[in-house]
């Protein structure tokens, strides 16, 4: 059974690559504010220039480990920066990757946007 699900993981990791570089970044973005914990830690890095982690962490109901590996994830898919300066870690957003991103959903939206077909159910 293992094999199995590991073979069909190993598939669908392999069609990836059959997408275009467009709808991939536009699902690593998704990905990365598809948590609302991500969400909040973007609410909160948008009403201020940077922010220590800390305070995240005194905002969030979240513990410090949990907290990092959700920076860290959303540093991974470019939307935030940050720099580590001993135990102080200080996050902004990337502005420009967050507009890339806006860019591309709302380019995605026009395109859903088009008049639909009558005879669908």
């Amino acid at each position: 059974m293992y094999l199995l699900c590991q073979i069909e993981f190993d598939m669908a990791l392999n069609r990836k690559e059959d997408f275009s570089p467009e709808l991939l970044e536009m699902a690593e973005f998704a990905r990365a504010i598809a948590h609302p914990a991500r969400l909040a830690i973007l609410k909160i890095l948008s009403e201020r220039d940077t922010c220590i982690c800390g305070e995240i962490v005194e905002v969030l109901p979240l513990a410090q480990a949990t907290v990092s590996q959700h920076l860290l994830a959303l540093k991974k898919a470019g939307l935030i920066k940050g720099t580590v300066s001993g135990v102080k870690s200080c996050y902004c957003i990337h502005r420009e990757n967050w507009n890339r991103m806006l860019q591309a959903f709302q380019t995605f939206h026009i395109d859903l946007d088009k008049p639909l077909n009558t005879s669908c159910c």
